[in-house]
């Protein structure tokens, strides 16, 4: 993708996501909503996915291209989520 250029267009994408560190060889499979540049396609999504802090080497569930009201409601669902709260703490959901 070229940074230089503005983004214009937007796209929304639902990742289910496997972390690790919840206890060992144990995992927790958590919805994640991303929003990319509107020309993203599903392996840009799953390299951006690969880089989240916690997940597993084989760290995508699914991937699914989504609306923008679906990508609110899912943000909304991401801040209830408990794994997610100790995670972005910085803590280790146990």
């Amino acid at each position: 993708m070229n940074t230089n250029q503005e983004i214009t267009e937007w796209s929304y994408w639902k990742a289910v996501v496997r972390y690790g560190h919840v206890g060992k060889g144990k995992e927790i499979s958590v919805a994640r909503y991303l929003v990319m540049p509107g020309n993203s396609t599903t392996v840009g999504v799953m390299a951006v996915v690969a880089e989240m802090p916690g997940t597993k080497k084989r760290s995508v569930g699914s991937i699914r291209k989504i609306d923008r009201l679906e990508y609110l409601e899912g943000l909304r669902a991401e801040k209830e989520n408990f794994f997610l709260q100790q995670l972005f703490d910085g803590r280790q959901a146990h």
